[in-house]
């Protein structure tokens, strides 16, 4: 006997259950995990409570399947990168993507960086299965150009984790970067151009 497929959304279901992340992420990222509820969740969404419970049996469900929504998100671009493309125009395209998701979506990175701080109590099997798979394959990608000397030699999961707090500091820490540059300047295409001059001469052979 097989398992039975789960059932399928309608279009009203999904749309209710974008509303409720949605209305998750404002308050998760305004008060925390512990300081939101889902009397604040509801009242966001423009639902009962007992609607909100219906698609999601608890808080802590809520924010697991908010933390997957964004951490599948936020890999996305890493697996768009070609094997078959150019070494140098795949990771700069990367780099931009995710200094792109830094300033379109801050408030999913800092909610994310927080969860990682408190010891991603709600993504722990994710961190150590999904995203492995998905960094090593990349890791393949990159030693592989490396040896085809496409690439200049480095240490492939290090550069990953650069890449990642070169671009998200942006998002993390905005009201500080944009403190340092004072008004009038522009951090996330700066930081673009910066970060593009520097993956160029560190990744050039």
């Amino acid at each position: 006997m097989t398992d039975a497929a789960p059932p399928v959304m309608t279009r009203i279901q999904q749309k209710n259950r974008d509303l409720i992340l949605q209305a998750a992420l404002e308050a998760f990222s305004t008060n925390g995990f512990r300081g939101a509820t889902i009397d604040q969740i509801a009242r966001a969404a423009q639902m009962s409570k007992p609607n909100v419970l219906y698609y999601f049996g608890s808080k802590d469900e809520i924010h697991k399947a908010l933390l997957t929504t964004l951490l599948d998100m936020w890999l996305a671009p890493m697996q768009q990168i070609d094997p078959r493309g150019d070494p140098l125009a795949e990771i700069l395209r990367y780099v931009q993507a995710k200094l792109q998701m830094s300033r379109d979506f801050p408030r999913e990175s800092r909610l994310f960086a927080y969860e990682i701080l408190q010891g991603a109590p709600h993504l722990t099997e994710v961190l150590g299965g999904g995203l492995r798979e998905i960094v090593d394959r990349t890791v393949e990608v990159l030693e592989g150009w490396m040896r085809d000397g496409r690439l200049a030699s480095v240490e492939p999961r290090h550069l990953i984790f650069s890449i990642w707090a070169m671009t998200q500091h942006y998002a993390d820490f905005e009201i500080q970067v944009r403190a340092v540059l004072g008004p009038g300047h522009d951090p996330y295409q700066e930081g673009l151009v910066f970060l593009d001059d520097l993956y160029r001469k560190l990744l050039a052979p």
